[in-house]
């Protein structure tokens, strides 16, 4: 029995001895095949690590190649919708003022512009005995053409003896006109629905008056639109015709003898028409007032010397001898 027992027991422990070292087997390789499963996580993180920064490099490209698209499509929104109005006026010397005032209206019409207006004076010049004729011309042309036009207008001159051109960038105050209208525009199709949910007269008339107030301010922006369009559209081109300026020397004995005749003579001049104002001036005093005293002056002293001669006797004839 005790011998039944006893290898009873051997063999229960040799049982428990091979499980163990099982169990210490698969504990042992299981840390060994761990180590061979992480290079291919780590490749794999490191795949998808790689592939997330060039998705992100990418990405930044993409990003920098649309900010530089929409840079350059804002900077030639801005250059192709600057609104600026361009003026000139220009002064032109020409032997004739006439024939050139006719070739710039027909420049103006060649390039879809018109004449505004045109005005004619006679200038007297110092030492000129026949007044000269001076012609100002006023032109709008389209704001493409200013260029062209300016040049052809100057080659029609013999000299351009003063150009001066203007502009004015008009862009901030066009832009905020219509951010505004907009804002107005708005404004009113809110009214219009307050207008459709009113339940009262009172409260229709209130809305009323606001709507026809947004109304007019809405006009008021349109008509300044407007006309920054149109000023910006078409340039306006003045141009003064003149007779050439003649050169004279200002020293000399004989610009000296010159210069005191003319001096002399504006001076008989004007003592002469002094004269002749005051002779006017004077003139209705002597008809009304000197000339009956005069008159009554006269007539008295007349009759005052008649008076002693008609009192003093006649001397009588002496008597004859008898």
């Amino acid at each position: 029995m005790r011998l039944l027992a006893i290898s009873f027991l051997t063999a229960v422990l040799l049982l428990l001895a091979g499980c163990a070292r099982q169990d210490g087997r698969a504990t042992s390789t299981a840390p060994a095949q761990r180590p061979a499963a992480a290079p291919v996580s780590a490749q794999k993180s490191e795949a998808e690590g790689s592939a997330g920064k060039s998705s992100t490099i990418q990405d930044g490209q993409m990003k920098q190649a649309s900010l530089a698209n929409a840079q350059n499509s804002q900077g030639s929104v801005t250059v192709t919708e600057r609104k600026l109005i361009r003026n000139a006026d220009m002064i032109l010397e020409s032997g004739n003022p006439a024939e050139v005032q006719r070739r710039i209206s027909s420049i103006a019409e060649a390039h879809g512009g018109f004449v505004v207006s045109s005005e004619s004076k006679q200038m007297n010049a110092e030492g000129q005995l026949k007044p000269e004729m001076s012609v100002t011309v006023t032109i709008r042309v389209p704001a493409a053409q200013f260029d062209s036009v300016l040049n052809e207008i100057r080659a029609g001159g013999s000299r351009v003896a003063q150009d001066r051109i203007t502009t004015q960038d008009v862009t901030e105050e066009y832009i905020d006109l219509e951010a505004r209208i907009r804002a107005k525009q708005a404004l009113e199709a809110q009214f219009m629905e307050i207008m459709k949910q009113a339940k009262t007269v009172s409260e229709a008339l209130e809305v009323q008056r606001q709507l026809s107030d947004v109304r007019a301010e809405i006009e008021r922006l349109e008509g300044r639109r407007r006309f920054l369009e149109n000023q910006t559209s078409l340039s306006t081109i003045t141009v003064t015709i003149q007779p050439p300026s003649q050169i004279v020397s200002s020293t000399g004995f004989f610009y000296s003898v010159k210069r005191a005749l003319g001096e002399g003579l504006d001076v008989a001049a004007v003592i002469t028409l002094g004269l002749i104002r005051l002779l006017i001036a004077l003139l209705p005093i002597l008809l009304f007032i000197v000339l009956p005293i005069f008159l009554l002056v006269r007539y008295w002293i007349r009759r005052a010397q008649r008076q002693p001669r008609a009192a003093v006797p006649r001397p009588q004839p002496p008597a004859a001898a008898t």
